[in-house]
C-alpha cells in the first residue's frame, strides 16, 4: 500500500486523523493533512488507512495497493 496525501487540496476537517492518528496528522499552522509513515503502514491499520481516504472530503488522500499488501 502506498499512500499519497495532497495538503494543497485539505480542508483541515481532521477525519482522516480521527480515523487513524498513527498515519495522518494536522499541519500546527494550517491544520491540512500531514503523513507520519514514509512506507507501507503496518497491516493492523491499513482498513482504516482505506477509511479515511473514503471519508476525506476534500479527496486529498489517495491509496496506491501493492500486490504485495494484504486485502
Amino acid at each position: 500500500m502506498r499512500i499519497t496525501v495532497e495538503p494543497g487540496k485539505c480542508v483541515a476537517s481532521g477525519l482522516c486523523v480521527l480515523v487513524e492518528d498513527s498515519v495522518f496528522d494536522q499541519d500546527d499552522a494550517t491544520g491540512t493533512v500531514r503523513l507520519l509513515v514514509d512506507t507501507d503502514p503496518p497491516p493492523d491499520v491499513r482498513e482504516n488507512v482505506r477509511e479515511a481516504a473514503r471519508v476525506c472530503p476534500a479527496l486529498a488522500i489517495s491509496i496506491t495497493e501493492d500486490s504485495r499488501s494484504d486485502a
